[in-house]
């Protein structure tokens, strides 16, 4: 089993190491703001990247993950492989395997789906994409911390789809928080709701996730809204994405809620938006 190195300790890095590290294959973890007590710290990225076979990263956008690549670029070299699992678009996947791979080192782009609970479960998906020796070489390592491991095709793929991806769990929240919204303000209970909802064909993966948060307005991030937010803005700098009403009505709900303060909360959020609007 190869070593791996975690760049990025939020809410899903911070997980994903602790599994590393119970597994017995994590080198070297890193963050901007380094948690207290955590297995493995160091005090740079170039550190962690210096001690670990593997480097996953797994941070907050395109920039971040440039500004990280600047930094690994001098440690990089032939027998490192660059796991990249930050949600990016397709150019910046593009930019960012050349610039691995110039070193002599490999880079294979793996964004997920899942959430918090997810990650704790192991119940991670990954969408890969690169060559499939490189995928069938990392499939011990990312089994260690996901359920399911998905070869897409190539890393432009990989990006798209998990963009396509989160603007359908965005638009499902949008419409289950003004399904919601419509059903409490007729005197509905989410009991009843719920319970109509679970044996409707528009009962999703999403429902049951986000119920009890959507019940008792329990806000603590799964997925924020300003990673969302990023997601939606990257999907609609697609070439024909400025002709998809849906995307741009979800993404200006979404920054309704960033300027309203809400950047930081989870994205089932939405919901408290109407409640105000109401």
């Amino acid at each position: 089993m190869k070593t791996i190195g975690v760049i990025g300790l939020g809410i899903i890095g911070s997980v994903w190491a602790r599994h590393y590290h119970a597994a017995g294959v994590l080198a070297g973890a890193w963050n901007r703001t380094p948690p207290a007590d955590f297995p493995k710290l160091l005090p740079t990225p170039q550190a962690v990247a210096s001690a670990a076979e593997v480097i996953q990263i797994v941070i907050a956008d395109p920039p971040a993950v440039r500004a990280i690549l600047a930094l690994l670029k001098p440690v990089l070299g032939p027998g490192k492989v660059v796991i990249q699992s930050s949600t990016i678009d397709p150019g910046s996947s593009a930019e960012f395997r050349d610039l691995v791979t110039a070193t002599g080192a490999r880079y294979l782009e793996a964004p997920f789906t899942g959430s918090k609970p997810a990650a704790e479960a192991r119940k991670t998906v990954f969408f890969l994409g690169g060559e499939a020796a490189l995928v069938a070489e990392m499939e011990p390592v990312l089994a260690l911390i996901s359920e399911t491991r998905l070869h897409i095709g190539d890393h432009r793929q990989a990006t798209t789809i998990k963009l396509a991806m989160n603007l359908n769990i965005a638009a499902q929240m949008q419409a289950l928080s003004e399904a919601l919204t419509l059903a409490r303000r007729a005197g509905i209970s989410d009991d009843v709701f719920f319970g109509a909802l679970k044996r409707n064909v528009s009962y999703s993966g999403l429902a049951p996730l986000k119920e009890p948060k959507l019940r008792t307005g329990d806000y603590a991030p799964q997925f924020s809204v300003k990673h969302m937010l990023k997601d939606m803005r990257l999907a609609a700098g697609f070439s024909g994405a400025e002709n998809f009403p849906l995307l741009d009505s979800v993404r200006d709900c979404l920054a309704a809620a960033e300027r309203a303060g809400h950047g930081d909360e989870d994205f089932s959020v939405l919901l408290k938006m109407l409640d105000r609007q109401g």
